[in-house]
């Protein structure tokens, strides 16, 4: 598909989503899910590009929220005049300016050594952050209110659904301007040194040099998604600086799939699930997104991209045979089963552990609109034998799966190598 018709999509996909989901909480949800998609896009400049793991990303968009609502508070009391519109670049300038200062010491190294000291500085910054409440607010943070001046043809940005369509511009331009980035000189030259800095180095290039610019570059577009969470939320606390939020940053590039360019798209869109979402439902939710994380890491180093990938690349080569959709579709199941008795098991252990720290006997789950008593053993042997079943079919179709999966591959490859001759 050429950019141009991907671009046409995209924007018909943000414009339209609000008529599929008018909704106001499905309408907040798609707003944390834009700003959670440019953090990560974002983030990835610096880890799927440049090689660069940092643990303080949310350095900089924290730091460009709390500049953006300092800006709108300005612009509330009359001291400045300052459009909405404009707020999140205001906050990507502060970023970016953040980057410029701290992304010079963070550069000069790369490696384990650039890591270490991303996280030190996320927790110097946490910590300068509730040194200085008059500056950050303190522990209940700092408060603003979007709606101020004239409505400006009629937007005042009162609805969730006007901050949502902010939110989903600035998302689109900023995207298009990332993905226009790889093809830059710049862009092309973070990758060599990402892949090889000794070559860079010797044909003239200057690794730190590129390291610093992409930095801030990457700081600045973190600014703008941190300018927009404030206009969303209204609110700046200094958990918006903090390592937890670095770290989800971090955990949901990685799901998605570092190695591609929607990859950290996909991979916003599931942590806002789980966090926004499924949190609303268990509270082990942390739980299950860590065992996703985990499965990523160990079974597919591309991210849940991988697998969109593959699936395109299988269709596009003609390669998928009944068989291997067969075998695909035994092997879903299969972990459909473990997976039941993962979460069945996993619910119970947490209703009764709730139940015993607040003193409540009658501890019970609820399942299909019936209370089970979890002080039984029929619970806990349900679990176990799906949680064992599951994996045992898995086992047990694993080797039929890979053959299949090999002779397709065989075949997109073949089919790849003659399109490029």
């Amino acid at each position: 598909m050429k950019p141009m018709p991907r671009l046409l999509w995209c924007a018909a996909v943000l414009a339209l989503a609000p008529l599929v989901f008018p909704q106001g909480g499905a309408l907040s949800l798609l707003s944390q899910m834009g700003t959670m998609i440019l953090l990560c896009l974002s983030m990835n400049l610096l880890l799927g590009e440049g090689g660069m793991l940092s643990f303080g990303h949310a350095v900089y968009s924290g730091l460009g929220a709390f500049g953006v609502i300092h800006l709108m508070n300005l612009a509330g009391s009359g001291a400045i005049d300052f459009p909405v519109t404009l707020l999140p670049l205001a906050g990507g300038l502060v970023g970016a300016l953040c980057g410029v200062l701290l992304g010079y010491l963070t550069t000069r190294r790369a490696g384990t050594t650039f890591s270490m000291i991303t996280l030190g500085l996320v927790e110097l910054v946490s910590a300068a952050v509730s040194m200085c409440p008059d500056l950050f607010g303190g522990e209940g943070g700092i408060s603003g209110n979007r709606v101020m001046g004239q409505a400006v043809l009629g937007v005042s940005y009162g609805p969730q659904i006007e901050v949502y369509y902010l939110i989903a511009g600035w998302l689109l331009l900023c995207a298009v301007t990332i993905r226009a980035f790889k093809a830059t000189p710049l862009g092309l030259m973070l990758n060599a040194v990402r892949d090889n800095p000794e070559r860079a180095a010797f044909i003239g290039y200057d690794p730190q040099r590129v390291r610093y610019l992409a930095l801030i570059l990457s700081a600045f577009f973190a600014g703008v998604a941190g300018g927009l969470a404030a206009i969303n939320f209204e609110i700046v606390t200094g958990e918006y600086v903090g390592a937890a939020r670095s770290g989800a940053i971090l955990l949901f590039t990685f799901i998605g799939g570092a190695a591609y360019f929607y990859g950290p798209i996909i991979g916003a869109i599931v942590g806002v699930l789980f966090s926004s979402l499924l949190s609303a439902y268990t509270p082990a939710w942390q739980f299950y997104l860590g065992l996703l994380f985990i499965a990523v890491v160990l079974w597919l180093p591309g991210g849940l991209a991988q697998v969109l990938d593959h699936l395109l690349r299988l269709l596009r080569a003609g390669a998928l045979a009944p068989a291997l959709a067969r075998r695909c579709l035994l092997q879903a199941l299969a972990g459909g089963v473990a997976l039941a008795g993962l979460v069945l098991g996993v619910e119970a252990l947490y209703r009764l552990s709730l139940g015993n720290l607040l003193g409540d006997d009658q501890a019970a789950l609820t399942l299909a609109g019936m209370a089970i008593d979890l002080h039984g053993g029929g619970v806990w042997l349900l679990a176990l034998l799906l949680l064992a079943g599951g994996v045992a079919l898995l086992a047990r179709g694993r080797l039929a799966w890979r053959a299949a999966w090999r002779a397709a591959w065989t075949r997109v490859e073949a089919f790849e190598g003659s399109v490029h001759e």
